[in-house]
């Protein structure tokens, strides 16, 4: 028991001595000594892909009027993609609902079932940016009335490329930055000690094009421009 004492006294000794503390200490002043600095690239590129959530919405009286009439419209619609050219494999079912429409009875002072709503919606990614507006078009008059389009959204089909530019440039920012801050410390700039980065993509701006009154009803949708861009938090060493 003594020993075993006499061992405890000595390592709750040394975790409390100087020595030990300095070096702990030393470990998180390493982490914040060099050149902290955040760097910023941008990529401005034309989307390729359109991207459109759709679907039909339709109430009847009941569950089976409502689903039989939602069913039929919905495969018109569906026809109407793959016909123009949307692939089977970039339409996806993004929901699918049967709710109960009610109202306020105000002489029973209740609510009454007025009917049904069926809901289904998929996404359609179209990648001929050329073909986004006839698409729609052919999609609005085959589910008609019960139609509904409620996103449209842009992106870039292969953006791996576009992020290595914007990551060029914002090394190459970060390490302007670090260099102007050693010659005006009167230092000399080393390594990267640390390095850590997070992206971003900005949804463009769609811009629709104007249409004279007599122009045919095609609907016009310009992808417009695109942002990529990607930051940097870089710790240069200083070398003495």
């Amino acid at each position: 028991m003594a020993m075993s004492l006499a061992l405890v006294l000595t390592m709750v000794g040394l975790c409390g001595c100087g020595p030990g503390s300095t070096v702990v200490s030393g470990l998180f002043s390493n982490q914040q000594e060099g050149i902290w600095v955040s760097g910023e690239g941008k990529v401005i590129v034309v989307p390729d892909i359109v991207t459109l959530r759709l679907g039909i919405e339709a109430q009847e009286a009941s569950v089976a009027e409502a689903q039989t009439r939602a069913s039929e419209a919905m495969y018109r619609v569906m026809t109407a993609l793959t016909e123009n050219g949307v692939a089977e494999k970039d339409i996806q079912t993004q929901h699918f609902s049967i709710q109960r429409v009610t109202k306020w009875d105000t002489e029973k002072e209740e609510e009454v079932v007025i009917g049904y709503r069926v809901t289904n919606m998929v996404t359609a990614k179209i990648r001929d940016m050329d073909e986004a507006g006839s698409i729609i078009d052919a999609v609005a008059e085959a589910g008609g009335d019960l139609t509904r389009i409620d996103n449209i959204d842009f992106s870039v089909d292969k953006p791996e490329a576009y992020y290595g530019e914007a990551r060029d440039k914002a090394m190459a920012d970060a390490r302007a930055k670090a260099e102007q801050l050693a010659d005006l410390a009167g230092v000399t700039l080393g390594k990267p000690t640390y390095i850590s980065e997070s992206t971003q993509s900005l949804p463009p701006m769609v811009r629709m094009a104007e249409v004279e009154a007599a122009a045919p009803a095609e609907t016009p949708i310009s992808p417009g421009e695109m942002e990529i861009s990607l930051t940097v938090q870089v710790a240069y060493a200083i070398l003495k």
